[in-house]
């Protein structure tokens, strides 16, 4: 039976609201730029627009495939040359859109190749998206069109479906075939995010990288971190979103509620190139939410 998304209007603006933060992301990655400030331009763009980060702003550069986002002291300045993965995330109440991108700072062009073989993987990916496809199609798809470039896919790095207020909600795209035995479902909204490497097509956890999540609802015996929780559900968010010295405690205190997430390091110190979409499972085909009207 086809699954019909709660207000399928309100997932469109939700894409809509994240590819214009994408975009803008890609814009301010220029040589002198802050990191700090374009994360957190980016997030003031989602609440602008009526919407919420459905996670920070990650900004991860060169080898770092993802999940970094700034410190609130973050002082870092992107370089002629960086290759970053501009992955932002906007909701509606809920309702969910996740895209990337990767801009070459400066445009010095010597990572073209990296670039072109996510976009390759992305569309190649999408093209396969329509009710009963089995996902390892998908995933044959991304794969062939990175190595087709001589380069390789992460194989730990997945796509996922989105359900309302879960980012990662149980099935996952992987990014080469032979790891799923799943099938598409009319209805489901999916994100599809390819990761290409010049490296050896492996994660490795590094440092923490300034997000973590609830893993559930800590309750109201602690008033503070009820608020927290009332803010961020379980959706990851930044320590920089805790703005006051009681929000600050609280998340220390509420270690064993708190989930935390390591950037992730291409394992073979190659360099990574992201592009992603979220994608609605349409009666015949993909329908990209992600999207600048």
């Amino acid at each position: 039976m086809p699954r019909e998304p709660i207000d399928l209007d309100r997932w469109r603006a939700a894409g809509r609201i994240a590819a214009g933060a994408r975009e803008l992301g890609l814009r301010l990655t220029v040589p002198g730029a802050r990191r700090r400030d374009v994360a957190e331009a980016i997030e003031e763009y989602v609440r602008g627009q009526g919407a919420q980060p459905a996670f920070p702003a990650n900004l991860s550069r060169n080898v770092e495939a993802a999940h970094y986002t700034p410190s609130i002291d973050d002082e870092a300045v992107f370089a002629p040359g960086d290759l970053v993965k501009v992955d932002v995330g906007a909701h509606l109440d809920g309702a969910i859109a996740d895209t990337a991108d990767t801009v070459e700072v400066g445009g010095t062009h010597r990572h073209e190749n990296l670039v072109r073989a996510a976009h390759d993987a992305l569309r190649d990916g999408i093209a396969q998206v329509r009710p009963g496809v089995r996902v390892d199609e998908v995933s044959r798809a991304i794969a062939q069109a990175i190595r087709a470039r001589g380069l390789r896919p992460i194989e730990d790095l997945t796509g996922h479906s989105i359900e309302r207020y879960l980012l990662h909600a149980g099935k996952s795209i992987p990014n080469v075939p032979g790891a799923s035995d799943a099938t598409l479902i009319e209805g489901e909204v999916i994100a599809i995010e390819p990761f290409a490497t010049n490296g050896v097509g492996h994660i490795a956890n590094g440092p923490f990288g300034n997000i973590a999540r609830f893993r559930a609802d800590p309750g109201p015996s602690d008033p503070v971190l009820a608020g927290l929780f009332g803010r961020f559900r379980t959706l990851p968010f930044a320590m920089r979103w805790a703005t006051t010295p009681e929000e600050q405690a609280a998340l220390r205190r509420a270690r064993r509620w708190l989930q935390t997430y390591p950037v992730f390091l291409e394992r073979g110190h190659g360099l990574v190139a992201q592009a992603e979409h979220t994608v609605l499972v349409g009666p015949g085909r993909a329908e990209i939410l992600s999207v600048v009207p």
